[in-house]
C-alpha cells in the first residue's frame, strides 16, 4: 500500500515540476489518504496479531 502512496507522490512531484498544479494537488491528496490508511491498517494488524497468540 505504501507503494501506491509513493507512486502518487512521484506523480505529484512530476506534475508540479511540469506546472500542472491541479493534478499535483490531487495526487498529493490521494497519496496522503493512502499513506494514512496504510498506517492505520498496520496498527490494527499489529494489535490483532498480538492478541491472537496465546502467551
Amino acid at each position: 500500500m505504501f507503494g501506491w502512496a509513493i507512486l502518487f507522490l512521484v506523480v505529484a512531484l512530476v506534475a508540479a515540476v511540469l506546472g500542472f498544479g491541479g493534478i499535483a494537488g490531487t495526487a498529493v491528496g490521494i497519496a496522503k489518504i493512502i499513506a494514512v490508511v496504510a498506517i492505520v491498517l498496520f496498527i490494527i494488524s499489529l494489535f490483532m496479531g498480538r492478541r491472537g497468540r496465546p502467551l
